[in-house]
């Protein structure tokens, strides 16, 4: 069991609505999201190309900030609101789509773009994957 599922499971007043697994799997992914969307705005701008990768920065900088807030939210859990956090969910599906869609079309050129993509599609299935358990 992660450590983010044991939190969850020790959690005196856990929300019945988010089924654990798919709960810490979310926050791990965002988490993880975060991290490598953050490590790849810092190497584009290492870049000799920094000016041609201006989008991509800004695209991994705001799916890491929507990222860390959807992780942070979905660790609280008294009294969750589940309407804000499915727009959450909703928000952080989109923000990884459209940086992996960015990073995927630097990848052939830059490695950490490619490691990103692939984060940011582990997390869109993961958000996706916890919409579907809650509705």
């Amino acid at each position: 069991m992660s450590t983010t599922a044991a939190m969850i499971k020790a959690h005196p007043n856990p929300t019945e609505d988010l089924k654990v697994n798919h709960l810490a799997e979310a926050i791990d992914a965002c988490l993880a999201c975060v991290q490598t969307c953050t490590s790849c705005a810092d190497a584009c701008l290492g870049e000799d190309s920094v000016s041609d990768l201006r989008d991509c920065i800004r695209t991994d900088l705001d799916c890491a900030d929507i990222c860390v807030t959807t992780a942070t939210v979905l660790s609280r859990r008294t009294g969750s609101n589940i309407e804000v956090v499915k727009e959450l969910l909703t928000a952080c599906r989109k923000a990884c789509i459209a940086c992996a869609e960015d990073c995927e079309s630097h990848a052939d050129h830059h490695e950490h773009c490619k490691i990103c993509a692939e984060a940011c599609r582990r997390c869109e299935k993961a958000c996706t994957d916890l919409l579907g358990v809650i509705g």
